[in-house]
């Protein structure tokens, strides 16, 4: 062990410095945030919060070491800061664990809570403790039920029978941002099912414009693939709802198009076999027809949507005995089910256009149906693609319209308007807009959730529980069966669930699911702020004072499930009058995941690295600068190429730094101005740089550039300047107030040894001094034939000539350049000068 590694064992121990300031910061309270406010301008800061599904582990590490970094560097530019933490402690993982373990949901929940609050205290990120909340907690979900009672008041919450995807295991419902792109469930991982059940629905639908326009506000703020993902997920088409008369049947069939002018093609209609219209068509076929349908709707149920949207499988189908009648030529064209068409897409029928169309062709193909070529497409060349019918390829491009009555000879665009205008005029259709986006499915049949405040008559009548009656709370666990079996365990709570009217004397029943979880986060911000009121689920004037959110930390994984519905619920509560703002989350960050040798940690792997056992091992700062300095934050991190071996040394050399001044630098409120100029410049560039670099997200190149601010004071130190000189003091300074962000144990430990109390991280950001960074030299990088030779420190005012000059008269130059002629020099001031050589003739 050299002298240094010696000292640095001896005098930086990460223990005893949590043990000495953990108890301090307690006491302290030094980021409670009151409701009455000084006067200083505000910033909400915020964490996804955590699910207590055990303790803390890396991906938490990395998420709140970010947010807590932004949290701190706004402290100390002079703003109050609130930032929060609560528990997501409703959901199937608590469940499903205490069905497992056979004990209590709340048992599960609340131990992880209480496990995970102990590893956050000594992690140390900078939470206003005073505003906890957990949201099984009665007095959280009974703003929950508030909620979903102005929702229904609104139209917004309403109940409907459809078809909705089921997990088998879970045995509940999933929303369609739960079913992953596989068709599996996001939880459990099992193949999702159809099933048709009576359901609770928000109305976000209704929202959907401003869903999708409002996301062009937060431009810049929010990284491009989440908006992506957002715009995508909404998925607004244009085009028109055009109506088709079925023979036998009274009312007309809507079938929304993006291609109203191809209309002319359309040679058969296809409905989605579990459409309602589909089970009243085939009622009315022949009984050898109903029985077809009757085997290939049980088929197509056993289908995941992921299955029938895949392009490459045969087209199957049935014909449903009916015939439609195309409205712009009177055609009476077949009526068929296939499971290519979903039940939730515009009104579960299509027209087929089977020659511009390329499943509608494989569909006719298979069924020996008629194709029409109703626009003229060509090549490059101004050729005719070749005949659908006779290709089997379908022609999708641009083109003019033929075969097509009065809108033969008309561009895309042009026939499109047209062909709508024919419509309206007709009264068969009408210019219309379409979703990807569906209702949001908040029904669930598990027993650890927010019961839903509805009454049910056995007449069929509902009633919301009254305001003054909420909460409704969860009864008790013990005596009910919890495991998934379909139905929700709380409509075997007898007691629970019978309702008496107390002046009717009439029965009725509670209703016995719970909501999905996504309600619960969807307006969490809201409620730290008013954490400990029981009036109300928010005081307006605070969110006023706070919202929106100015930065949200947490995954990408979120992008459409919570994010879009909490957009929607907070331009729910800004139309009802609660909030003066529409969008919850000016600003985002995502952080990459935490990897180990390449893959993603778990025990099952056998690669999991343990957050306990690594903050025991290093310590909280160690962790955190690791975790700041491996990269961007949105990159993932593989733990096996970051050392944190290597962020506690520095951290050690960091502390000595300010150990030396404590043992004999220059004293507090020393006339810094005749201090080693050349340190000073350093510090004061650091000082300059460091905010725009913080708000910009780059931590990993602030914690180079405080590496190289040590590295340049122990330079300093040991080159002459020694550490009485107040420049030193000065670095030791900046660097504990920039270092609170990363490391709040060593910062503070450092600002203690310069004489400062506690706490380092309310300390005022020292301003730069603008003389300091002006350049008077300038370092100047020769290279010959691609290689340095040398490095010139010349005055910051040179010119190109002179640098020139100055690069040929260097030794090390000339020695490089030896018997080789000069071919070429470029100088660019003040970085580089580049002489390229070739052999002398």
């Amino acid at each position: 062990m050299t002298e240094q590694q010696g000292r640095d064992a001896e005098g930086y121990d990460f223990r005893s410095i949590q043990e000495r300031w953990l108890p301090v910061w307690e006491e302290l309270k030094p980021f409670e945030v009151g409701d009455a406010g000084t006067g200083r301008p505000t910033k909400y800061v915020l964490d996804m919060f955590p699910y207590p599904s055990g303790d803390l582990h890396m991906g938490h590490a990395e998420a709140f070491c970010f947010g807590d970094v932004l949290a701190r560097y706004w402290r100390g530019r002079g703003y109050d800061v609130l930032h929060p933490i609560g528990w997501d402690s409703f959901g199937l993982p608590a469940e499903n664990a205490a069905i497992k373990r056979g004990v209590d949901p709340r048992e599960w929940t609340y131990a992880n809570i209480a496990q995970q609050k102990a590893s956050f205290r000594v992690y140390a990120p900078s939470f206003d403790w005073s505003r906890v909340l957990h949201t099984s907690d009665p007095e959280y979900y009974r703003w929950n039920q508030w909620l979903f009672l102005k929702l229904y008041e609104k139209g917004l919450a309403y109940r409907k029978a459809s078809w909705v995807n089921w997990d088998p295991v879970d045995q509940t419902v999933l929303a369609n941002e739960q079913v992953l792109a596989d068709g599996t469930s996001e939880r459990s991982g099992a193949m999702v099912v159809k099933k048709k059940l009576t359901q609770w629905y928000f109305r976000i639908t209704e929202y959907a414009d401003r869903l999708l326009d409002d996301l062009d506000a937060l431009e810049g703020q929010w990284p491009a693939k989440v908006l992506n993902m957002q715009r995508n997920w909404i998925g607004r088409s244009r085009g028109a709802e055009v109506e088709f008369e079925i023979e036998g049947r009274e009312a007309k069939v809507p079938v929304f198009t993006t291609r109203p002018d191809t209309l002319h093609g359309a040679t058969f209609m296809v409905v989605a076999p579990d459409s309602d219209l589909a089970a009243e068509l085939a009622a009315g076929a022949s009984p050898e027809v109903r029985m077809q349908f009757q085997a290939y709707l049980e088929e197509t149920q056993r289908q995941t949507e992921i299955e029938r949207q895949n392009a490459d499988r045969e087209k199957t189908g049935v014909f449903l005995d009916h015939f439609a009648v195309n409205p712009v030529n009177g055609e009476r064209i077949p009526v068929w089910a296939s499971d290519y068409v979903l039940a939730d897409y515009g009104h579960g029928a299509i027209m087929a256009v089977p020659a511009h169309d390329q499943r509608d062709l494989d569909f006719a193909r298979r069924f020996e149906l008629p194709v029409r070529v109703v626009v003229d497409v060509r090549d490059a060349d101004g050729a005719p693609l070749p005949d659908p019918s006779e290709s089997g390829i379908a022609t999708a491009g641009e083109g003019v319209l033929v075969n097509s009555g009065e809108l033969d000879g008309l561009p895309k665009a042009e026939a499109i308007a047209r062909a709508i205008e024919i419509l309206e005029a007709r009264g068969t259709g009408r210019g219309a807009t379409t979703y990807r986006l569906r209702d949001w499915l908040i029904s669930r049949q598990r027993y650890w959730g927010t019961p839903i405040p509805i009454l049910h008559h056995e007449s069929g009548e509902m009633r919301p529980v009254a305001e003054e009656s909420l909460p409704v709370e969860l009864p008790s666990s013990e005596g009910l069966d919890l495991k998934p079996k379909g139905s929700s365990p709380l409509g075997a709570a007898t007691e629970w669930a019978a309702v008496v009217d107390p002046e009717t004397g009439e029965r009725w029943r509670r209703d016995p699911d719970t909501m999905d979880t996504f309600v619960d986060s969807s307006w969490y911000y809201l409620r730290f702020l008013s954490a400990q009121d029981d009036s109300q689920a928010f005081d307006p004037e605070l969110a006023r004072r706070w919202g929106p959110i100015d930065q949200y930390a947490g995954g990408v994984e979120h992008a459409i499930l919570h994010l879009l519905y909490s957009r929607f619920i907070t331009k729910v509560l800004h139309d009802l009058g609660y909030l003066d703002f529409e969008e919850p989350f000016t600003a985002l960050l995502n952080q990459g995941m935490v990897l180990q040798d390449g893959a993603k940690m778990s025990k099952s792997k056998g690669n999991l690295v343990e957050f306990a056992s690594e903050l025991s091992a290093h310590g909280a700062d160690a962790l955190r600068v690791t975790l700041a300095f491996a990269g961007p934050p949105e990159d993932d991190i593989d733990w096996a190429d970051v050392s944190v071996q290597g962020s506690a040394k520095f951290l050690a050399r960091a502390w000595r730094v300010a150990d030396d001044v404590e043992s004999g630098g220059a004293a507090v409120g020393t006339d810094v101005a005749a201090g080693d100029t050349g340190l000073r410049r350093a510090t004061h560039r650091l000082l300059a740089d460091a905010p725009g670099l913080v708000e910009a997200y780059k931590f990993n190149v602030v914690v180079a550039r405080l590496m190289e601010q040590v590295n340049v004071t122990r330079k300093a130190i040991d080159s002459g300047c020694g550490i009485a000189d107040p420049a030193v003091r000065e670095s030791a300074e900046v660097v504990a107030r920039i270092l609170s962000l990363f490391a709040p144990y060593a910062a503070e430990d450092m600002w203690a040894k310069l004489g400062h109390e506690p706490t380092v991280a309310l300390a005022e950001w020292p301003t730069a001094d603008p003389a300091l960074l002006v350049e008077d030299e300038v370092t100047l990088v020769v290279q010959v034939d691609g290689k340095v030779r040398d490095r010139l420190t010349l005055p910051a005012s040179v010119t190109p000539e002179e640098a020139e000059s100055a690069a040929r008269a260097s030794t090390a130059v000339q020695r490089a350049i030896g018997e080789r002629d000069v071919v070429n020099v470029v100088v660019r001031v003040p970085k580089i000068v580049s002489i390229a050589t070739k052999p002398a003739a």
